[in-house]
Parts: structure tokens; sequence; C-alpha cells
């Protein structure tokens, strides 16, 4: 004898396997914006040990092919402007005598495969006091990333196309850069 079917119960089950499987995708969308956001943290983070230790092959690496950085000394394009700026005697000169890029926590915003990121980093250098270190700039930093590379390529992944760096003045730019920290 085969039991009666129960509609209310059936409905039941049914709606619970559809909040279940409509949690699952909420669940499977934050995770991914999460996996995104720890990627683009960890790429800016990336950049101050390879332009400390003079890693100019890694440091371009984090661009695209085609990729700007627009500092207010002057604008690098790609590749090989990136990795000659750090390969280049000033840079050298700098690391030899002693100094970090210490980057604060930066503020993402994702939009798809587009983010930007937005915060500051610090340049200390060694004094010529032993043992002493001084900050000699502080730079906010404008970071637009985009996800690069064929959806199924191993090295798929998340590049910088333009990083806008000034330095936190009286002239203001850092200061307007920052006060962007809002947009995508």
């Amino acid at each position: 004898m085969t039991p009666a079917r129960d509609p209310d119960r059936l409905d039941a089950l049914e709606a619970r396997l559809g909040a279940t499987e409509s949690a699952l995708a909420t669940i499977r969308d934050e995770l991914a914006r999460a996996t995104d956001e720890l990627a683009i943290l960890r790429l800016v983070a990336d950049y101050s040990p390879r332009v400390d230790s003079g890693d100019a092959e890694g440091v371009a690496e984090l661009w695209a092919a085609d990729g700007v950085y627009d500092v207010d000394t002057g604008v690098l394009e790609g590749h090989t402007d990136l990795a000659g700026m750090v390969s280049g005697d000033d840079h050298q000169g700098l690391i030899a005598h002693g100094c970090g890029h210490v980057p604060g926590l930066p503020v993402v915003l994702l939009d798809g495969d587009r983010a930007v990121a937005t915060g500051y980093t610090q340049l200390v250098v060694r004094s010529s006091r032993p043992g002493r270190y001084t900050v000699t700039r502080v730079t906010a930093n404008r970071w637009e990333l985009e996800r690069l590379g064929p959806v199924d390529a191993p090295d798929r992944g998340w590049r910088v196309v333009l990083r806008t760096a000034r330095a936190v003045t009286e002239d203001g730019e850092g200061r307007r850069l920052l006060g962007r920290s809002r947009e995508g």
C-alpha cells in the first residue's frame, strides 16, 4: 500500500529547498566578492616587497601589459617603463640606502571584472642617524584594476591598468585623490 501524498508537506519541502538554493547562491556571490577583494589586497600589498627588493620584473607583472603608473614625478607606460623605474639608478640608490614603501589598507570597490583600491603609502627611508628611519613621503594611491585573461585560463587574474599616486601636500592633489575613494 502506497502512502497518500501530503500536498502541504510537499509544498513546504519545495519552499525549503528553494530558500536553501537561494541562500547558497547568495553565499557563493559573497564568497566570490571576498575572494576578489582578497586578491586585490594581495596585489596591492605585493608591490612594496617587490619594489623594495628591486624585483623589476615582479613589479611589472602586477600591471597589465599596457598598464600605466601615473605618479606625480612622471608617467610610466607598460612593463618596460615600470621595470626601468625599479632598475634605474634613482630607485636602486634608494633601496641600497635602505627604504620601505609601507602601504596602508586600501578601500576596495568591486564592479564585476573591474575594481578600484584607494589608500596610502608611506615611504620610510633609513636616516643618517644609526637605527633611525624617517617618513619622507606620504602618498595617496588610486589603483584601477581589471580581471584579465580567458575565463578558463589558470593565469586569469587582477592586474593594474592605472595607478595614480600623488604626494599628500598642501597642493591638495593627494587629498582630492583620496576623496574619490567611494567612486568606482
